[in-house]
């Protein structure tokens, strides 16, 4: 069987016709304000399940609101982790 021949490649060079690459701003941490509201999101969600839960059926206004309860505690935490998202 004959041999394939080899090719060689040539260095790739980028166009200089492009544009020059733009800097950006570095971003510092988060403010401490951020941190806070994130995790007490995050925490007044699991404790608003938690109360829901353990007695949820002597408040008044728990009792009132019914299945509602956990979708607002779900949405407090799910919240809180989307805020994650923007954390440095």
């Amino acid at each position: 069987m004959p041999k394939s021949k080899v090719r060689k490649k040539t260095a790739y060079t980028p166009p200089t016709d492009r544009r020059t690459p733009v800097k950006v701003k570095v971003a510092g941490p988060s403010n401490l304000f951020y941190k806070i509201v994130m995790f007490g999101l995050m925490i007044l969600g699991l404790v608003w399940l938690v109360v829901n839960y353990i007695a949820g059926d002597k408040i008044p206004f728990m009792i009132d609101l019914g299945n509602i309860n956990f979708g607002i505690g779900f949405a407090l935490m799910i919240v809180g982790l989307l805020m994650t998202m923007r954390w440095r």
